[in-house]
């Protein structure tokens, strides 16, 4: 270690760079003319300058006032990460329209990595190996927006002085997005996924739902009786990403397959039948869906190869690529995917026939 550095900003701190790059920090206080040093951590534990200050302050009125607990037993002290992830859902539930979005992304995907777990016993390797977990089964775009929200949680307790530490997602670097490729089904591979959930009612649902309208996974999962209009075929979607709704349709054979299950439930039901919590019911289709989907056409691909993994948001895409096949006028597509900036949509455009031959080959006849 190198030698100690004052804090230019703190009387009482010092610190010592380690040959491994990480950073050592101490306290010093002199009581009765006796002097005291304190190891208080290092900085990839997530302690830095204003932490040291705290914990000096605590250390001297412990020893002015005889207390028994020690600056090292302060400093373990739990702070559990699903504390400060409560305080900002519960702040972002009130002023942001994405609320919903954020709690379910939070108990499906963060809390059973870190939800127990001390905000300083929160390291880099933790948030990466949550990167590289969740890269197995999601696109690497959301995997962003998982590390994105956890980034958040920490930035709005520590700007708030709910706690004194490093945001431990600062130094993690994005996954690259690749957008100009999107994996889609086949004819014969829908054919074959729905084989396979046929004995699975809520999952055939899902299935013919998620293929019919082109929801997402939280959009399809928050469906109420209320929702579905099946004399005209029509069903009501919501976009918990763009916070609207938009009007998507369904077909006879769903409309068939909808009018028994309807008439068993109240309007404010989920018409999956799993309860009154729609996030359980996410956390219950990825868990039986994504598995059937990684048999039938993941075997032979690499688990990091994004372009070509057939996860459980393949089904929106079939949706909207199926639809450019067959010709369908893309601004028509961008409706039905309540798509915000066509650019989102362009990207299915090259799957369209090759519409405008006969136009052209008429020109000046």
């Amino acid at each position: 270690m190198s030698q100690f550095i004052k804090s230019k900003r703190y009387t009482g701190v010092m610190y010592g760079d380690l040959s491994n790059g990480d950073r050592s920090y101490y306290i010093t206080y002199r009581l009765s003319g006796k002097l005291t040093r304190l190891h208080i951590g290092k900085k990839s534990e997530g302690v830095n300058e204003a932490y040291c200050h705290q914990k000096r302050n605590e250390a001297i009125n412990e020893a002015k006032f005889g207390e028994n607990d020690s600056i090292i037993k302060t400093k373990k002290k739990t702070i559990s990460f699903d504390s400060i992830a409560q305080k900002f859902l519960s702040y972002n539930e009130i002023h942001a329209k994405d609320s919903k979005n954020h709690i379910s992304r939070y108990n499906n995907h963060i809390k059973p990595f870190l939800g127990d777990k001390s905000i300083f016993d929160i390291s880099v390797n933790d948030i990466e190996y949550i990167q590289k977990e969740k890269l197995k089964v999601l696109a690497p775009k959301t995997v962003n927006h998982i590390l994105q929200l956890i980034g958040t949680i920490f930035n709005h307790n520590i700007e708030r002085k709910n706690i004194q530490i490093e945001n431990p997602v600062k130094s993690i670097k994005k996954l690259k997005v690749n957008n100009e490729r999107l994996k889609y089904l086949s004819n014969d591979e829908i054919k074959a996924l729905l084989e396979q959930v046929e004995n699975d009612e809520q999952l055939k649902l899902f299935v013919k739902l998620s293929l019919q309208t082109g929801g997402r996974l939280n959009t399809i999962v928050n469906l109420k009786k209320k929702d579905i209009d099946l004399d005209n075929q029509i069903i009501s979607l919501k976009d918990y990403k763009n916070d609207s709704f938009y009007k998507g349709f369904i077909n006879d054979e769903i409309v068939d397959s909808l009018k028994n299950r309807l008439k068993k439930l109240k309007n404010d039901d989920f018409i999956l039948e799993f309860g009154t919590d729609s996030s359980n019911l996410q956390a219950y289709i990825s868990k039986k869906l994504q598995p059937i989907l990684n048999s039938l056409f993941n075997n032979d691909i690499d688990e990091t190869d994004r372009q070509h993994r057939v996860v459980i948001h393949t089904l929106r895409h079939t949706f909207a690529s199926h639809l450019a096949i067959k010709g369908t006028p893309i601004f028509t597509i961008q409706k039905l995917m309540n798509h915000k900036d066509i650019n989102m949509t362009l990207r299915y455009a090259k799957l369209a026939p090759d519409s405008g031959r006969e136009f052209v080959n008429s020109l000046y006849i």
